[in-house]
């Protein structure tokens, strides 16, 4: 999609960890979430039967990058990826996304896909047979790790010609993570979560979940510049569980163990779900273990993760759904409220969304066809 390069966009800043307010200006289509659900035909396709697919699913930090498309001015993941490939095959090449992330949105695993032409280094013009994935996976994480460590390939599969990132993914799961407690933040959480110092109300979330997930008309959740030309979508999953509070975030198979020890609410469309309780002896060790912790060691927040799963997303929708349920936790919104914002169908009638540095995307899933 053509970006117009009148406009603009405005990067949150999380230093301070206040909720962003909704800009008024225009948008390009590059948000943190997807915009369009159909899928579209392939413009300009290679039908080349020497040239390989690759899909390759990558991990980085958001707030090195002024997001993930590429950008006339700034550094975005896509094009430090696109640098690194050319590197490897000693021409450009050309990488499109599955999922185009803002500036300061992390990714556990958002997926590509690359075409590649082996030409021999010794004889110019001839073909070669392609790179294995693990050869194609070693190469390029060898020209990105000798500059910055923050963009890391993590896995590469062949795929037909055909075969594209965004159009063929059949969900995508985010994740956010709010860490809420009166102690400052860690130097270590700096720019990867949401500091709230008020303590949340995490059944109250969780009641709130229950109205936001399935279909419903998300014009609420839908920030100004979306080029969706629907606001209606099906979310799949919203669910808030507290998990142990790490440097490292936890996978989705961590999630799910954890889920199973502590027993967490999920909120998910066309299941019935029931309502747990929302602590845990995990939990009441942890509230027991900040009051006396020793000297020289940091007490812990509560750590939040709000997960949210979908086919696709409206732009900003994650973020704006997330900054109703922080206030929710908080007190200043009721589940009422919560029904009484998705009733009006504008987004001036939510809270300010929350901030980019809590928001990872964490797994794109497709149905991969086999070797």
């Amino acid at each position: 999609m053509t970006q117009n390069p009148k406009h603009t966009v405005e990067f949150e800043e999380c230093s301070d960890n206040r909720p962003s307010k909704i800009s008024k200006i225009e948008y390009p289509s590059d948000g943190e979430e997807e915009e369009e659900e159909e899928e579209k035909e392939e413009q300009g396709m290679s039908q080349n039967p020497r040239i390989q697919r690759y899909l390759v699913a990558i991990e980085y930090i958001g707030s090195r990058f002024c997001g993930s498309q590429k950008q006339l001015n700034g550094r975005t993941a896509v094009g430090v990826l696109e640098e690194a490939f050319s590197k490897f095959v000693g021409q450009p090449v050309s990488v499109s996304c599955s999922s185009r992330t803002d500036a300061g949105v992390h990714a556990l695993s958002n997926v590509c896909h690359v075409d590649i032409q082996r030409i021999s280094k010794r004889r110019p013009g001839e073909v070669l047979p392609p790179h294995e994935p693990a050869v194609v996976r070693r190469a390029v994480n060898h020209f990105l790790q000798k500059h910055d460590s923050d963009l890391m390939v993590i896995d590469v599969r062949c795929v037909p010609s055909d075969y594209h990132a965004r159009y063929k993914a059949q969900e995508r799961t985010y994740f956010y993570r709010l860490l809420s407690g009166p102690e400052p933040l860690s130097t270590f959480e700096k720019d990867r979560a949401w500091h709230v110092p008020e303590e949340l109300n995490l059944s109250a979330m969780q009641e709130a979940c229950r109205v936001l997930v399935g279909h419903h008309d998300f014009s609420s959740f839908r920030a100004a510049g979306c080029q969706a030309k629907s606001p209606i979508r099906t979310l799949d999953e919203l669910s808030v569980s507290e998990v142990i509070e790490s440097l490292y975030f936890p996978s989705v198979m961590d999630r799910e163990r954890h889920n199973k020890i502590s027993g967490d609410h999920s909120c998910r469309g066309n299941s019935e779900t029931d309502i747990r309780p929302s602590s845990s002896p995990s939990t009441d060790k942890l509230t027991a273990s900040n009051q006396d912790v020793g000297f020289g060691r940091r007490r812990q927040h509560r750590c939040l993760v709000v997960t949210a799963r979908a086919r696709a997303f409206l732009y900003h929708q994650v973020r704006l759904l997330v900054g109703v349920l922080k206030a929710v936790g908080t007190g200043h919104l009721t589940i009422p409220d919560v029904e009484r914002i998705l009733n009006a169908k504008t987004v001036t009638a939510t809270s300010p969304m929350a901030p980019a540095c809590g928001l990872y995307l964490g797994e794109v899933k497709y149905d991969l066809p086999t070797s």
